[in-house]
């Protein structure tokens, strides 16, 4: 199956799976795909050396990079086949400094879908269920246009 004829649930699973590679982002910020359901997905992310600011902390862009990967995701899980999507707005409260080295468990939620906006949320929390960051993003979907029948 090609990532042409995936929905996007096939597709998020099927990176999970490692069955097709996933995003180069995931290299950039390190992250992995852990479960895809139907409006929810969750991530391991963690934080290293590369990801400080000029005063010694992780940078806020490493939170708002990934809840904007899951809550993009999320929306994704309940597309069908060849349709896209893209973040419009992101809104990101950082609640707490991001650690080093400590694997951290992102997970998106859609709360709204329509056929042309997805809205979600994700939240950036540590093993013990401590809230880092929290977003609610709100995605275009593009869909193909349809061809009038000849």
């Amino acid at each position: 199956m090609s990532i042409g004829t995936m929905s996007g649930l096939e597709l998020m699973k099927a990176m999970i799976a490692e069955e097709i590679p996933p995003a180069s982002m995931a290299t950039t910020i390190p992250m992995k795909g852990i479960t895809a359901e139907r409006g929810k997905v969750v991530f391991e992310a963690t934080a290293d050396d590369r990801h400080l600011n000029p005063l010694g902390g992780v940078h806020g862009g490493f939170a708002a990079t990934v809840l904007d990967s899951v809550t993009g995701c999320a929306v994704h899980t309940v597309l069908e086949e060849g349709v896209g999507y893209g973040t419009v707005d992101l809104t990101v409260k950082m609640l707490k400094p991001v650690p080093r080295n400590t694997p951290l468990i992102a997970e998106g939620k859609v709360i709204h879908i329509s056929n042309s906006l997805g809205v979600s949320e994700g939240a950036l929390r540590d093993k013990d269920g401590t809230l880092y960051a929290h977003a609610t993003a709100t995605c275009m979907i593009f869909r193909r246009k349809q061809t009038a029948a000849r």
